[in-house]
């Protein structure tokens, strides 16, 4: 069998491995905007040059633009706008991408993605990353043939209910008896919730849908009484239905942990080195409080921050096939990590202080090796 075949065979069997796995829930959606789709000649041409030996970053250089799955409807990490470009969290981690290699924040091409669609999309090339609120999970990093870059955002499942129905931030699993639960279908977060409640004895009905906005609906509608998936989610829709002081989520220490980040094909280290200190770089400019504003008046600085902006002799950007200044125009033109999370979920209420997503001097989680 040529190496062709075999590689065609490969993606098939691949595809049929990730349409049978979970998915995470928080924008698990059905995209109403049609995904661009990767011609097969295109696709088949790529994964011959990659499996001998090349990487995703030729082939987006030559491209000139960034293929970037994201979600559809997922408030405050990835909108659709009706121009075809995506707003949010997640959106910007794009862009963060796009500046480094292409020094262009804006040369992405934005590709929705069901949560059945997102993890073959990835396999088959059809899209260079995935940035869609995806959880890393052990069976995803070993098994589905990707892998996953640093954590952008520490999430956890927890539950959202009506007050009138007597829920409290206080309220827990064992409060769910006899409650029928919306979720989405097929993924972490049914599973989560299931397990969850099979451990404590309380018996639950569960009504599930393949996309989140059919489970809002049914929620708003009381077709359900409470309704389930990532933290972050539920703020979300909470603040976009302007349901605050109606609506409650609980617990506050969430049922599971789910670290959000990008997700890229399996052993492509050079495409992974760029992706995963392209999001460093945002976290140490934040550390040094350099931002899009004021980035120009740190050039002249050394150590450090000089090989960060490539200023510096010591810069191994360039060792990593970018330009010197890539990480300068990933600040300049997007922003430090405070900047993307800032502007994008402070609006719907999602606070860095007090939160894991915290630098880790003020007793959070996000942390970056040094750029040495």
């Amino acid at each position: 069998m040529s190496k062709l075949f075999k590689l065609l065979a490969l993606f098939l069997s691949i595809g049929l491995v990730a349409s049978a796995c979970g998915s995470d829930s928080a924008d698990d959606v059905t995209s109403t905007t049609a995904a661009p789709t990767t011609e097969a000649a295109e696709t088949t041409t790529t994964a011959v040059e990659l499996s001998q030996g090349g990487s995703l970053l030729d082939v987006v250089i030559e491209r000139g633009s960034v293929n970037c799955g994201v979600g559809a409807t997922a408030v405050a990490f990835s909108v659709i706008q009706p121009d075809g470009t995506s707003a949010g969290f997640d959106a910007d981690y794009c862009r963060v991408i796009a500046a480094a290699v292409l020094g262009d924040a804006t040369a992405v091409t934005f590709i929705p993605l069901t949560s059945s669609e997102r993890f073959t999309a990835v396999q088959t090339g059809q899209v260079d990353l995935l940035m869609r609120t995806t959880t890393w999970t052990q069976s995803r990093d070993t098994d589905l043939g990707m892998d996953f870059g640093p954590t952008t955002y520490f999430d956890g499942q927890q539950l959202m209910a009506r007050i009138s129905d007597g829920f409290s931030g206080s309220s827990d699993i064992a409060d769910l008896e006899g409650t029928i639960i919306c979720v989405n279908a097929g993924t972490t977060t049914e599973k989560n919730i299931t397990e969850a409640t099979l451990l404590q004895g309380v018996n639950i009905t569960l009504q599930t849908f393949e996309g989140s906005d059919e489970v809002y609906d049914s929620f708003i509608s009381g077709a359900c009484d409470v309704t389930t998936t990532d933290g972050s989610a539920l703020v979300g829709r909470m603040a976009k239905h302007e349901k605050i002081g109606e609506w409650v989520i609980f617990p506050a220490t969430p049922i599971s942990k789910e670290p959000l980040g990008p997700v890229y094909p399996q052993n492509d280290s050079v495409w992974g080195d760029v992706i995963n200190w392209s999001v460093y770089a945002t976290v140490i400019a934040d550390e040094y409080g350099i931002n899009s504003s004021n980035v120009d008046d740190f050039l002249a600085e050394p150590g450090e921050i000089g090989r960060l902006l490539g200023t510096d002799e010591g810069e191994l950007q360039t060792v990593m096939g970018l330009p010197a200044d890539a990480f300068y125009q990933v600040i300049k033109q997007v922003g430090n990590y405070s900047d993307i999370y800032n502007s994008n979920l402070n609006p719907v209420g999602l606070f860095r202080e007090g939160s894991a997503n915290a630098p880790a001097a003020d007793g959070g989680l996000i942390y970056a090796p040094p750029m040495r």
